[in-house]
């Protein structure tokens, strides 16, 4: 049997199966996996892109991109005209069986928002997936990020907060998100995290992590009430 034969039949299956939408995308998906699994670039995350149901993809909760009403609009006009031209990067969470977005949380929230782009997908968007521990997860993010636009200071603060929280050290927060070493001080700054420890020798056992977390929530209730009211 040539290659062209076993194809061909492979392609009559697959066609055979679009009377029934969930057995096509099963055999498209496990076609899909066969393929990625010999293929010889597959180190690279974009050499299996998987479509899943929007349903088991979910937004982190430490992304510090921001992106303006008006280009979020032009977003929604790009995929319209021009479809996904780009995967959803995520992490798997076995225990929800669902799919964490590291980056592409706006392509993600514009489909899902938008029923027109929804019904083109069938519901589903594209993802490639990785294997992250959570801090690894945060710099992921960060890095897409930075090498693409803009991020909120509000929103990156938080984020290297929690790095620091984690127990990550200034040189390799610097060297993991592309920061200068005067960044991460004006962000530790803005948390209030370098005030906890102002003119006294770090060490961790001084104060739990939930201790820390309870005065950075302090230091910035304590910020919103010195704001002045807007007119």
């Amino acid at each position: 049997m040539t290659l062209n034969t076993i194809l061909e039949e492979i392609q009559e299956y697959i066609r055979a199966q679009k009377s029934n939408l969930d057995d096509w995308e099963v055999s498209v998906e496990i076609l899909r996996d066969l393929i990625a699994q010999e293929s010889p670039t597959k180190s690279q995350p974009v050499d299996h892109v998987r479509w899943i149901n929007i349903g088991r993809v979910v937004p982190n909760s430490y992304n510090p991109n921001a992106v303006a009403k008006i280009e979020m609009g032009l977003l929604y006009t790009s995929i319209l005209h021009d479809g996904l031209t780009q995967p959803i990067v995520t992490v798997y969470n076995p225990e929800s069986d669902q799919y964490e977005i590291i980056d592409g949380f706006h392509r993600y929230f514009t489909v899902k928002s938008n029923p027109d782009l929804l019904k083109r997908t069938n519901g589903m968007v594209p993802i490639v997936v990785l294997d992250k521990s959570m801090n690894e997860r945060m710099a992921a993010t960060v890095r897409h990020n930075r090498a693409r636009g803009s991020h909120s200071v509000h929103g990156m603060s938080n984020l290297v907060f929690s790095m620091l929280e984690g127990g990550w050290e200034d040189a390799a927060i610097c060297n993991e998100l592309g920061m200068e070493p005067e960044e991460l001080l004006r962000l530790k700054h803005i948390t209030g995290f370098s005030k906890l420890f102002e003119n006294v020798e770090y060490r961790k056992s001084w104060m739990s992590s939930r201790q820390i977390l309870i005065k950075k929530q302090y230091l910035e209730a304590q910020h919103e009430e010195a704001l002045p009211e807007s007119t």
